[in-house]
């Protein structure tokens, strides 16, 4: 909307307090509308809507109804257990982002009825007038009214770290929309950016959403944020079980009836079977998965907003991080001293101090800070008082000339021991001006500040002069400088980048920065990060690519500078239409959107906008670029675990379905009832939710490619491979069953035997799947606590079942024998020896598989 910048009648008096009070009530106050925020009640209902969640209540429901009231507790137990940890986890994430909310909440310093009073940042109003000073964050948009030598920090808007000069808004009329921010010279100021230098009162245009900041919130709602495709996938899982088991029950039944003429035999034999092939595993294990995982990774200071963002991560395969705070520290740092000769100094990162600058380049640095302000928040100016902290000692300051948009420099005149130093710093063009510079020692000057910028330095030209006359000079021209050298600043690498980034790397996670920097600046720190760009795409050059080309550029290693807010958008969403799995790392407002459209959006939540952390899906408490690498080893961990499970659950339930069905076929009595497929359960449960979530990541997770994203959560291989445990568990208990029989065994000492033959398999199946890729050993020693209490619950439960009459009544067992008990040891190990040596085939299958997955990926147009 075209801002009016001609003097309105309030400046320089201000509102009045009445038409303030009137303009709160009519346009509301300035703060973004918080719909992020969700209160217990919401997360309650936002939990109970689950359908996954609700597959379960409805499974204790049917066990009730059917009078089975211990396995519809044990499952309402599990669903409850499930609701709580997940409310928790997002109760506990919401105080933090309402704290974090509350102080970042600016104050400011207002004109109203010609007297200046501070109000909280969320009462001012279009119209009012805004007292700028150092150190203050811009409470609203608004139009400069009066300006001195002021810079302001628009990183949270525009991702560019170096500070941009204002200008005051000329006396008369103009029709002009406020530019975007960044760049100098430009009249307006805007919401949440920071003054750094000088002051000035600007007369606010926009409030709260109709802010730049608010725009941008407003598009982060209008954008929505996709279901996962594991939580798609295991949907599907549960239907095709379900109607798979609904199936093989009504054929029980049926075969019961028809063969055996016993229709109340066949519906209790339907009931037990059901029991054992209804899918209520899958949704126990998916939450409760995602919700242990959010509460593991909440220990590594990783907030996560949504649960479901866990499984995601261990997907992604491109990592599009901002540079600006994310891959650098957000501070400026002295990186090289050049004096006029073309000596250089590269202080030292980690001991930048006094001490830390030789001789020679003293005086450089003196003159460099004597031209800073003496109480700054420019951050290169701090940079530059950190290494010439006395340089000041013992002087007066007697004068300043800011920077104006002729003369990009700007002079400080101090008194020290009766005489008159002059110290100026500024543009190099701007000082070698100022000095007189020309010729070849010009042309050998822009030479040295061009390489500076090659490593993506920015750089300052620094001046002395002395003054002994009484008046000084109106303009800074008419000191005598003399040239005293340049000055290269850089916002430093965050130390854990480099090895979080070739951590991602081997991982095969392509990192792609993407900035709104200079393309010299966001090539070197690429580089010093270790990404090693084959082509860095400003944004002009992004703007001219169709979204087919600019996707077929990103799968080259590539970094994206200049780049705008929308920019940002149209990058991450060739990336998915790409089929790549995105995650997205960002701070500021610009980053907000990107942060929403991406399948994992990362915020920072130290420094990080309110914007930005209600778009993401993940929070870093501690800003640390390495929790990033965390949370994906994390989320590999978890959907490893998470297949290790659906495995276990794929293979458990053939040899208990087999069981109920062989007696058709045999003429045997019914082995397996209800209670024989509770107790089963409380095994299978505990081992899929517990045991497995709670194994440790395997030691190659780390140097494994994305899974395909369009891969199902239970490949062809592991499908095959869960069906092959299931069929030789089957096999290995059937042939027990039937060799027993055939010697004669009652049938009390059968059901017995079958029954702890089928618990040992079940035993030796956890350890198969504890592992898809290391040895038996490992699988075997590899400490797991919820394993060794599942095992001691199992052998607790089958020998009270043996030694206590009242037990064995209910189980209907009859006495075992140490030879017994030797055959159920010899079938479990046969068959954990015999599928161990099925695991070679598997993995290169796997390996196959993946292959193929990759050269087709490798050799399609992009999407």
């Amino acid at each position: 909307m075209p801002i009016d910048t001609q003097p309105a009648p309030t400046f320089p008096n201000g509102l009045s307090a009445a038409e303030a009070a009137r303009r709160l009530t009519a346009e509301g106050f300035n703060e973004l509308p918080q719909t992020g925020k969700r209160s217990i009640l919401r997360l309650v209902a936002d939990v109970l809507k689950e359908p996954m969640l609700l597959l379960l209540l409805a499974g204790a429901g049917i066990y009730l109804a059917l009078g089975d009231a211990a396995e519809a507790m044990l499952l309402g137990v599990f669903a409850s257990a499930s609701v709580f940890i997940t409310i928790v986890q997002e109760a506990r994430t919401e105080r933090v982002l309402e704290s974090l909310r509350d102080l970042s909440s600016p104050r400011a310093l207002v004109i109203r009825d010609s007297e200046r009073i501070r109000i909280a940042g969320r009462e001012v109003v279009r119209g009012d007038l805004i007292v700028l000073a150092e150190g203050d964050r811009v409470a609203a948009d608004a139009v400069l009214r009066e300006c001195d030598d002021l810079l302001t920090d628009e990183s949270l808007l525009t991702g560019e770290s170096v500070p941009v000069r204002k200008r005051p808004a000329p006396a008369e009329p103009i029709d002009t929309p406020a530019a975007a921010a960044g760049g100098d010279d430009q009249p307006f100021v805007f919401s949440s950016s920071l003054v750094v230098r000088g002051g000035g009162i600007a007369e606010v245009t926009a409030t709260g959403p109709h802010t730049a900041i608010g725009r941008i919130g407003q598009s982060v709602t209008a954008l929505e944020t996709e279901t996962p495709r594991l939580r798609q996938q295991t949907r599907r899982l549960v239907l095709a079980f379900a109607i798979g088991g609904g199936i093989v029950v009504a054929i029980t039944v049926v075969l019961y009836a028809v063969y055996r003429g016993g229709w109340l035999e066949g519906i209790l034999a339907g009931i037990a079977l059901g029991m054992s092939m209804l899918p209520e595993e899958f949704p126990v294990v998916l939450t409760v998965f995602l919700a242990m995982g959010a509460w593991r990774i909440s220990q590594a200071r990783v907030l996560t907003r949504r649960a479901s963002a866990i499984e995601s991560l261990g997907a992604a395969t491109v990592l599009c991080t901002d540079k600006t705070g994310t891959l650098t520290q957000n501070r400026m740092m002295v990186a090289r001293l050049v004096l006029p000769d073309g000596s250089v100094l590269q202080p030292a990162t980690a001991t930048a101090t006094p001490d830390a600058v030789a001789p020679p380049f003293r005086d450089l640095v003196a003159t460099a800070v004597l031209a800073c302000d003496p109480q700054s928040h420019d951050p290169m100016e701090k940079a530059l008082h950190v290494l010439g902290a006395d340089a000041t000692a013992g002087a007066t300051l007697q004068r300043r000339y800011g920077l104006r948009p002729d003369l990009l420099a700007m002079t400080n005149v101090w008194s020290r021991d009766g005489a008159g130093v002059v110290a100026a710093k500024g543009a190099p063009e701007a000082i070698a001006s100022l000095c007189g510079v020309d010729g070849g020692e010009l042309a050998a000057l822009q030479a040295r500040v061009e390489t500076l910028a090659a490593e993506g330095l920015r750089v300052l030209g620094v001046a002395h002069a002395s003054w002994s006359g009484e008046a000084l000079p109106d303009i800074q021209q008419d000191f005598a400088f003399s040239f005293r050298g340049l000055v290269g600043f850089a916002d430093p690498l965050r130390p854990e980048v480099k090895d979080a980034v070739a951590e991602c790397r081997s991982a095969g996670v392509r990192v792609i920065m993407i900035t709104g920097d200079y393309p010299a600046t966001a090539t070197a720190i690429a580089r010093q990060a270790g990404i090693d760009p084959e082509r860095v795409i400003a944004g002009p050059e992004l703007a001219d690519l169709d979204d087919d080309a600019l996707a077929l550029a990103a799968r080259a290693p590539t970094a994206f500078a200049r780049i705008m807010p929308e920019q940002k958008l149209r990058i991450v969403t060739a990336l998915k239409a790409d089929g790549e799995i995105v995650a997205m790392t960002g701070d500021g407002v610009n980053d907000a959107p990107s942060l929403k459209a991406a399948h994992i959006g990362i915020a920072m939540g130290g420094r990080g906008t309110d914007v930005a952390r209600e778009a993401s899906a993940i929070v870093l408490l501690d800003d640390d670029f390495g929790s990033i690498v965390k949370a994906i080893r994390l989320g590999r961990r978890i959907y490893d675990n998470l297949r290790k499970a659906m495995s276990f659950i794929l293979a458990v339930h053939f040899p208990i379905a087999g069981l109920a069905l062989l007696p058709l076929v045999t003429g045997l009595p019914l082995l397996l009832g209800p209670v024989h497929i509770a107790f089963l359960e409380m095994i299978i449960d505990p081992v899929c939710s517990l045991v497995f979530e709670a194994e440790t990541e395997e030691s190659d997770i780390m140097r494994r490619p994305p899974r395909d994203p369009q891969e199902p959560l239970l490949p062809r291989p592991l499908v095959l491979w869960g069906a092959l445990q299931g069929i030789l568990a089957m096999l290995t208990t059937g042939g027990v069953l039937l060799l027993a029989h055939r010697n004669g065994m009652p049938d009390d000492e059968l059901r017995a035997l079958v029954f702890f033959t089928l618990v040992s398999v079940i035993v030796s199946l956890i350890f198969v799947n504890r592992s898809f890729s290391s040895s038996l050993r490992e699988a075997l020693l590899r400490p797991n606590r919820m394993l060794l209490l599942v095992i001691g619950f199992v052998v607790a439960v089958l020998a009270t079942s043996l030694t206590l009459p009242a037990a064995a009544a209910l189980f209907r067992f009859g006495p075992l024998h140490a030879d017994d008990l030797a055959l159920t040891a010899a079938a479990a190990l046969t068959t954990l020896i015999m599928l161990e040596l099925s695991k070679f085939p598997l993995r290169a299958a796997l390996a196959r598989h993946a292959a193929r997955k990759d050269q087709v990926k490798a050799t399609s147009p992009a999407r």
